[in-house]
C-alpha cells in the first residue's frame, strides 16, 4: 500500500489483516516503486497525491515495466477526468476519499479471488482461441496479434477472454462489472468504459473503427461474430 496518510495506512492495514492479508507499506512514491519492482504482490493500493511522485505517474511507470499486479487507486480527487486518467494509465479500479472501508474490502476480496482463480491452472480452459489475427491463450494468459505479443493488465485480459469466448453476446456495463470485477456498484460504469478504451487501443488496428470489440447501442459491448472464432490445443 502506497499512501502518505498514516491514519489511512493504519486503518486499511487493520482491515486487510482481518482478511488474512500480509501488507507492505510505503509512505512515498519512490519507496513504493522500489517495493513493486523487487517483490511479487497480489494487489497494490495506490494513493494519487503523494509527496514526491504522483500516483498516476507511478502507475504509468509500473505498467511500462511490465508489472501487471492489479492496482486500486485511492485519492481525494473527485473530478471525473482524474478517474479516467487513473484508469487509462493502467489502474484496475478507483476509489475516492473518503471511501467506505466496507466497499474497499469488497473490491480487494474480489480482485484477490480472481487472482487466486487465475493461478489455479486446473480451473482454466486449455483451448487457445483464435479470431482472425488475434490469439488468446487462457492458460498462459497470453495474447498475440499475429506474431506480436500484446501486453494486457489482468482486467484487460479477463475482459478480452470473456468477450472472445462469447462472440456476438452483448454485455451491459453492470454485467461486466459483476462478471469481471466481481462486484456490483452502481455509478462505476466509467471503470468499464476506460478498460474497454485501453483494450481497444491495444488490439484494434483502427480504434475509430473497431473490428473486434463492438458497441451495442443502448446496451453495452460485444465481441464481433462476423469472423468465426476457432479453438486449438
Amino acid at each position: 500500500m502506497i499512501e502518505d496518510d498514516a491514519n489511512i495506512l493504519e486503518l486499511v492495514e487493520i482491515h486487510l489483516k482481518d482478511i488474512h492479508c500480509t501488507t507492505t507499506t510505503a509512505n512515498n512514491g519512490e519507496a513504493g516503486i522500489r517495493h513493486a519492482l523487487t517483490n511479487a504482490f497480489d494487489l497494490i493500493l495506490l494513493d494519487i497525491t503523494l509527496p514526491d511522485i504522483d500516483g498516476v505517474e507511478i502507475c504509468r511507470i509500473l505498467r511500462a515495466e511490465k508489472i501487471s499486479t492489479p492496482i486500486i487507486m485511492l485519492t481525494a480527487r473527485t473530478e471525473e477526468i482524474d478517474k479516467v486518467i487513473g484508469l487509462e494509465t493502467g489502474a484496475d479500479d478507483y476509489l475516492t476519499k473518503p471511501f467506505s472501508i466496507r466497499e474497499l474490502m469488497a473490491r480487494v476480496k474480489a480482485i484477490l479471488r480472481r487472482t487466486e482463480i487465475s493461478k489455479n491452472a486446473g480451473d482454466v480452459p486449455d483451448k487457445i482461441i483464435c479470431f482472425d489475427e488475434l490469439t488468446v491463450d487462457p492458460q498462459k494468459r497470453k495474447v498475440l496479434m499475429g506474431n506480436n505479443k500484446i501486453e494486457l493488465t489482468p482486467k484487460e485480459f479477463d475482459l478480452l477472454y470473456l468477450f472472445i469466448s462469447n462472440p456476438g453476446k452483448s454485455y451491459s456495463r453492470n454485467n461486466l462489472l459483476s462478471l469481471v470485477w466481481g462486484y456490483e456498484f452502481n455509478g462505476y460504469e466509467h471503470t468499464v468504459n476506460s478498460h474497454i478504451n485501453r483494450l481497444r487501443a491495444k488490439i484494434e488496428p483502427d480504434i475509430n473503427k473497431p473490428q473486434y470489440i463492438l458497441t451495442t447501442w443502448g446496451i453495452g459491448y460485444r465481441f464481433s461474430d462476423e469472423i468465426k472464432t476457432h479453438e486449438k490445443k
